[in-house]
């Protein structure tokens, strides 16, 4: 089946909204306003007309501005995604980018504004985050969801993407059939059905955010694999913590989760994060944020989060339980504790990226990258996977603020990530 399959569910959708096109298109990205049921709504329509649909810097200022509007008037909000998720061949640009967009995205999200998304063909990385900052998602026949794409799943894996065993398998993990599966927020347009009902639904009024956002991290826990025991918490000395807490700092560890409390220049803060060379996979996403969420029952003054992690896993195992929404989740739990005043910050101690590195700098009010720490759109092998070819380089923090993916840099004369 092409991509051309899903264009009649667009089709519907503006007719069911009575869609109505505000300006030019950027690039992938068409804004304007519809009416449902009397209700003015805007909209937003990711196509993908141009590499993949993927998203580039103008797309990305673009819908921020679009999010920020929705925020500001709690305006209902309808989009529609065929993306392949931020513009790889932009670089660190592009992650900058998407930092602003997820920002405003997680206002949205937060403001109330109710919030309905449908989906094409594709919906890859950072743009299946963004369809997560919905409460419920509609899926073309053919759609398929993930935060990796067959391409880069094929290429952690080892196997061949034309491997009929593999194109099977990959197809019943990330099929429409699957993740209604995994979660009843998940529907499927059948050709010629009426969208009324659905959009009934999806843009109703669902009172305070923050609770049912909390309620939505509960379930995830169901899906995680019980076979698995975690590993007992050991206590830890890291050097580079020992550098940033001058005051002293108690630390823990758990297959690469870390807590702890710090002291530096005098004050006192709690410190969570996702280290070691492993990828991120759903358990350890979820971990961190239910902690996080554990935490606005007393907020800290102050968190700092700490990352060492340069992507999320590749794995099917974890696409089948719907690895984007543990990744999403982690921005909910973080955002949620910062509007309720505590202040927080990302520090990069190694290696960071993509979609792990998006939802931990989003809500973050300042990212700080420390001395010789290395922040890439893609680990080189995914850039390859997708571009056939790495284009990435070890940058300059000159490069790092003039992408805005970070702020600040930290010098502690140390190797990032030594213990």
């Amino acid at each position: 089946m092409n991509a051309v399959a899903a264009q009649p569910l667009l089709s519907t959708l503006k007719e069911a909204i009575a869609f109505d096109a505000v300006g030019e298109a950027v690039g992938n990205v068409t804004v304007g306003r519809g009416t449902f049921d009397g209700r003015p709504l805007r909209v937003a329509i990711v196509e993908g007309r141009i590499a993949s649909g993927s998203l580039a810097t103008p797309e990305c200022q673009y819908l921020a501005a679009l999010f920020d509007i929705v925020a500001r008037e709690r305006a209902s909000l309808v989009m529609y995604l065929d993306s392949a998720g931020a513009r790889v061949s932009e670089g660190l640009k592009a992650l900058g980018a998407f930092r602003a967009l997820y920002r405003s995205g997680l206002g949205a999200a937060f403001s109330g504004a109710p919030i309905a998304v449908v989906l094409g063909r594709n919906c890859f990385g950072g743009a299946s985050m963004l369809a997560h900052l919905a409460p419920q998602r509609l899926f073309a026949e053919n759609t398929q969801l993930a935060m990796s794409g067959p391409s880069i799943i094929a290429s952690a894996s080892g196997m061949n993407i034309l491997d009929e065993m593999f194109r099977a398998m990959t197809e019943a993990s990330l099929s429409p059939a699957a993740r209604v599966k995994a979660n009843p927020a998940n529907d499927i347009w059948k050709p010629g059905e009426s969208l009324a009902a659905w959009l009934a639904e999806a843009l109703a009024q669902r009172g305070d955010a923050a609770s049912a956002l909390r309620l939505r991290h509960g379930a995830l826990e169901s899906r995680l694999d019980k076979r698995v025991a975690e590993r007992p918490w050991e206590s830890i000395r890291r050097r580079d913590l020992e550098k940033m807490y001058d005051g002293g700092y108690e630390a823990r560890e758990s297959d690469g989760f870390i807590v702890g409390k710090g002291t530096r220049n005098g004050e006192e803060e709690s410190f969570a994060g996702i280290v070691g060379r492993n990828p991120l996979g759903a358990s350890r996403a979820w971990r961190f944020s239910d902690a996080i969420w554990k935490m606005g029952d007393t907020p800290p003054g102050r968190l700092e989060v700490l990352l060492d992690c340069s992507t999320h896993a590749a794995r099917l195992d974890d696409e089948r339980i719907v690895l984007t929404e543990y990744i999403v989740d982690m921005g909910f739990a973080l955002a949620a504790l910062a509007r309720q005043g505590t202040k927080i910050g990302l520090t990069v101690l190694g290696k960071a990226g993509g979609g792990v590195y998006v939802a931990l700098a989003a809500p973050a009010e300042r990212v700080t990258s420390m001395y010789g720490s290395e922040i890439q759109v893609l680990p080189g092998a995914a850039v390859a996977a997708i571009l056939g070819q790495s284009t990435e380089s070890a940058p300059t923090f000159e490069q790092y603020l003039a992408a805005a993916v970070a702020d600040e840099e930290l010098k502690l004369g140390i190797i990032p990530g030594t213990q």
